[in-house]
């Protein structure tokens, strides 16, 4: 199969890229391994601050309306299997696709974290409660417990409440050595003083920006209720952390322990649940960019592709867009994706307005600066990090042409 441009993900970023191609006269295939295109945004039901409800369902649908209505090819059901320059992408089934620019949008992927008790049957990373709320209105439990504190925790532990389900309390992660930060008391409440904006009413948007000093931080850890704190219908404990799931042939309770203000357990209560969500967070899915320079910066969550402003990386006309280059929202993921999509239509000579690319450009910009969640506290200090090392990659890349040039 021969196409302009092949792009790999049908969620937020791929749609969106293969929208603004294809509207601008490109033949563009998008391969997903899901049953159905609209990836992570298939699950997310929320309120944002002054826009009303975000739902990802009916955002997804209309994309792939506009995607099919503009001639794009959607193969779902497909796993890529490689992505040769050229740009060639593998499918199973022996069947390839060969595109003169290609797009990796595969977004990420839930961070587990291990525990004794896990693997039992109840179990289940907060992304798949999150869609099987949402999107296929099965409830995965009656009575849930959440291990975890981060913005999709909160946000899912809102949606289940809505969707009938008991949930008995967001908890930390247990102390061990996958969890990390995730288990450090300090580390979380100053994680939520980052989010202070988007709390529910006055007195807590005062009171999390006043803990978003150190000192007073350690202060409040201290004095922290022991029940917890009532957030969007359930409660939030920064004081207790979940250290085993147990059940016979399926879960049946928690073991839930104390800590102090440095994470250190004290006393243990067990807790009857029938289901445990697990958020441990999100990191970007880099199988297909190998060929890529890549680089470690925790601050995005993980290993990334190094990237132009123009969303290309240092592979010529591979482009990235969406989770893979660093957790954010669906519509900064979104943004990028049309901007890729327009530098492409751009150079295939379908888009002359001079103005186009800049134009996308500048709507990553503004969805970044309206963006309700950031979902990593150090995202700007990840992006300039980012940003300097493709200088380098940039200069390193001008000095091989120069030698190259006197050989």
């Amino acid at each position: 199969m021969i196409s302009d441009v092949v792009v790999i993900g049908a969620g937020p970023a791929g749609l969106s890229a293969a929208v603004a191609a294809a509207e601008a006269g490109a033949k563009v295939v998008v391969i997903d391994e899901n049953p159905r295109p609209g990836g992570k945004l298939l699950g997310q039901l929320h309120e944002e601050p002054g826009t009303g409800w975000w739902i990802g369902a009916e955002v997804s649908k209309k994309l792939a309306k506009r995607a099919a209505e503009a001639g794009v090819q959607i193969l779902t059901g497909r796993q890529v299997w490689n992505l040769s320059p050229g740009w060639e992408v593998f499918l199973d089934g022996g069947e390839s696709v060969h595109a003169d620019y290609a797009v990796v949008a595969t977004g990420a992927v839930e961070r587990p974290i291990p525990m004794p008790g896990w693997s039992l049957p109840g179990v289940m990373a907060i992304g798949a409660a999150q869609t099987l709320t949402n999107y296929y209105r099965v409830r995965p439990g009656d009575r849930i417990a959440i291990v975890g504190v981060d913005p999709l925790s909160l946000t899912v532990a809102h949606e289940l409440g809505m969707a009938g389900a008991d949930v008995v309390g967001i908890f930390l992660a247990p102390k061990t050595v996958f969890s990390g930060q995730l288990a450090d008391p300090d580390r979380n409440l100053k994680y939520l003083a980052g989010m202070s904006d988007l709390a529910p009413n006055a007195f807590l948007r005062w009171g999390g920006r006043l803990v978003a000093n150190r000192a007073l931080r350690t202060l409040a850890l201290k004095f922290y209720p022991k029940f917890g704190l009532p957030v969007m219908g359930t409660r939030l404990h920064l004081r207790k952390s979940i250290v085993a799931i147990g059940g016979d042939d399926r879960v049946q309770h928690v073991e839930i322990v104390t800590v102090d203000a440095e994470g250190n357990p004290g006393r243990i209560q067990s807790v009857e649940v029938d289901c445990v969500c697990i958020s441990g967070g999100l990191y970007p899915a880099q199988e297909l960019t190998r060929g890529c320079e890549l680089a470690k910066i925790d601050q995005l969550g993980g290993t990334v592709p190094l990237y132009s402003p123009e969303m290309e990386s240092s592979q010529a006309n591979l482009f990235v867009a969406g989770n893979v280059t660093g957790i954010e929202g669906a519509k900064i993921s979104m943004a990028q994706g049309t901007l890729a999509g327009t530098v492409i239509g751009t150079r295939l000579g379908l888009i002359r307005d001079a103005h186009a690319v800049s134009a996308a450009s500048a709507a990553v910009r503004t969805a970044r600066k309206t963006s309700a969640i950031t979902f990593m506290p150090d995202i700007e200090q990840g992006r300039q990090i980012a940003d300097d090392l493709w200088l380098t990659v940039e200069r390193r890349k001008t000095m091989t042409q120069k030698d190259e040039s006197f050989a």
